[in-house]
């Protein structure tokens, strides 16, 4: 049975209904209640105003050691000036003179080292509480996973109007998978598709869920080609959506200017992906040289998630364990072959479940995995901030960039552990408590 084909859901008459109501399941009901205007909930308002969100914060960072991961540059006592939430100024305290304004916060990093913010390309943040703990680990910028109620638009708006209890977040709404479950619930548009016996399948019910989440709001799309890790009784190597069914996905998100992130792990569900015209594979532990060819030519990015990889090893099912023990050295091995072709690489953590893990980690698996350390660190900067489109904003801190800064204590480069245990983390110029 196929879905009927009527227009999308108007996403300026239902905007303000489901922002409030993935608020509330998210936790940010109140904040919301009180800075959403009627005009931005409504989609009335450019993006830039959406929401009435406020002015940044003024800091200056000074004494540290700065490191630009564009560059690998390194400027010892530099200054790290931020007006507004936005980086006014940035370099050496003897270049930079009477630059550095007086009567603002001051942020002492001597004997520390200051980097930019980090981006989890992938993360699930379903509540304002995973929302903190992500920013305090050091992921001022995300971009979502998904999430089964469109909670991940109301912490991209949380950010929006308090940016240092939430990333920049870069929604995905509701997983287009061929089992919605209770994600049917989310929205009344998504209701029909229970009728359907085999699932969302069809071309139809496939653009039926992608035209629901672009009228929410969203800013990218979900989906998956193969089954999941993270449960024994599923089979990561067994496809669930073919080529042809993909490439619907693709055409359905490209014709709302979207992009497609892509659940797989089989090196055929992989491929399928990829040429499907996918934006980016998420896990991808099977992908072969073949598919990493065609990723290298079509800009395809990688996002392996290794700490959620590496997560299963520890897992007390007998059959998840074995999985993270087999599936981490072949996925390592992907991500080398991968780097080496020139795929673009992306961090993320898959973090979900009210369980937070430091992107800082993730790039800490990149460089076990064989990338320089400077190579891993652009993984969560400069390389995951393009694949978010966020690369003239997010991944330095030069002048117009975002403040958002990490010190931490010590040489990066030389130890990316000290990437997970951030001494400070500043997100749009005001101070969050580290983790």
């Amino acid at each position: 049975m196929c879905v009927e084909n009527t227009p999308p859901p108007s996403g300026r008459l239902t905007r303000r209904g489901v922002l409030a109501g993935a608020a509330a399941l998210a936790g940010t009901s109140a904040v919301l209640a009180q800075a959403v205007s009627p005009a931005a909930a409504s989609g009335g308002a450019p993006e830039a105003a959406r929401g009435g969100a406020g002015r940044g914060g003024d800091l200056v960072v000074e004494g540290g050691t700065l490191l630009d991961p564009a560059t690998g540059e390194v400027t010892e006592d530099a200054v790290v000036v931020i007006t507004g939430g936005v980086v006014h100024a940035a370099g050496s305290r003897a270049r930079l003179g009477n630059r550095v304004p007086s009567g603002v916060p001051v942020l002492r990093a001597h004997g520390r080292w200051v980097l930019p913010g980090l981006v989890d390309a992938h993360i699930h943040l379903n509540t304002a509480a995973e929302a903190r703990d992500a920013v305090r680990k050091g992921a001022t910028s995300a971009r979502s996973g998904s999430t089964n109620f469109f909670q991940d638009i109301a912490v991209r708006e949380l950010a929006r109007q308090v940016p240092e209890q939430a990333p920049r977040l870069r929604a995905a709404g509701v997983f287009v998978t061929p089992d919605l479950g209770d994600t049917l619930l989310a929205d009344p548009e998504l209701a029909p598709l229970a009728r359907l016996r085999d699932g969302v399948r069809s071309p139809e019910a496939l653009r039926r869920v992608v035209e629901v989440n672009l009228a929410r709001g969203a800013d990218t799309v979900k989906t998956r080609v193969n089954e999941r890790a993270g449960l024994p009784d599923q089979d990561p190597l067994t496809q669930v959506y073919d080529h042809e069914q993909l490439s619907a996905i693709v055409a359905a998100a490209r014709r709302g200017g979207k992009g497609v992130l892509c659940h797989s792990y089989s090196e055929k569900g992989c491929h399928d992906a990829v040429t499907a015209g996918i934006r980016s594979l998420e896990h991808g532990a099977f992908v072969g040289e073949r598919t990493l060819h065609e990723m290298r030519r079509r800009g395809t990015y990688f996002t392996p998630t290794l700490t959620a990889i590496a997560g299963l090893a520890d897992s007390p099912d007998p059959v998840l364990a074995e999985r993270g023990r087999t599936y981490l050295p072949v996925l390592k091995r992907a991500v080398l072959a991968a780097h080496e072709l020139g795929v673009p690489l992306a961090a993320g953590t898959d973090s979900s479940g009210g369980a937070v893990d430091p992107v800082g980690g993730e790039v800490v698996l990149m460089h076990a995995a064989g990338l320089p350390a400077l190579d891993a660190l652009r993984t969560a900067t400069t390389g995951a901030a393009k694949l978010l489109g966020l690369d003239s904003t997010v991944g330095r801190l030069a002048r117009g960039y975002a403040g958002d800064v990490l010190v931490v204590d010590g040489d990066p480069l030389a130890d990316p552990g000290v990437l997970t245990r951030p001494a400070h983390v500043v997100r749009a110029g005001f101070q969050v408590q580290a983790a």
